[in-house]
């Protein structure tokens, strides 16, 4: 893994609630109880998971791309490079997890992982746009 990948993965495995492991396909998947969030290849390709209506506007928006394999899908890729591209890396996973967490509030696992986490906090940090925010 290069230091970028390394850094995104130590960053993410801090978050509450989430699990590392290894994914199917190599590289490091991220989880939220039953959920995956992401999951990241050492050769830098960043795959996140969204509700299909946050995907397309975040590609509309230019922040990431279609999936590389399944482009019709709600999952995005995004190619980490060099370290520029960790803020933005980290970004996306963060608004998967609160659209999961999100979504599991009201489950035990959501309750249990999620009892601290302000959604709406966080979203005020991650400043999405309007349109993006309407739709989490």
């Amino acid at each position: 893994m290069t230091a970028e990948i390394d850094a995104l993965v130590a960053d993410v495995s801090e978050w509450d609630g989430v699990e590392i492991g290894e994914h199917r396909f190599g590289g490091t998947e991220f989880t939220l109880g039953p959920r995956e969030i992401g999951h990241v290849h050492e050769w830098g390709i960043l795959d996140i998971a969204f509700p299909r209506r946050v995907r397309d506007e975040l590609v509309a928006a230019g922040r990431t791309e279609p999936h590389h394999i399944y482009p019709e899908s709600g999952w995005t890729t995004f190619h980490v490079g060099d370290s520029d591209d960790v803020a933005d890396a980290r970004w996306l996973l963060r608004l998967s997890y609160l659209s999961h967490a999100t979504a599991m509030a009201n489950t035990a696992a959501g309750e249990d992982a999620l009892s601290d986490l302000d959604v709406d906090a966080e979203l005020d940090a991650l400043d999405p746009s309007d349109e993006l925010r309407a739709l989490l």
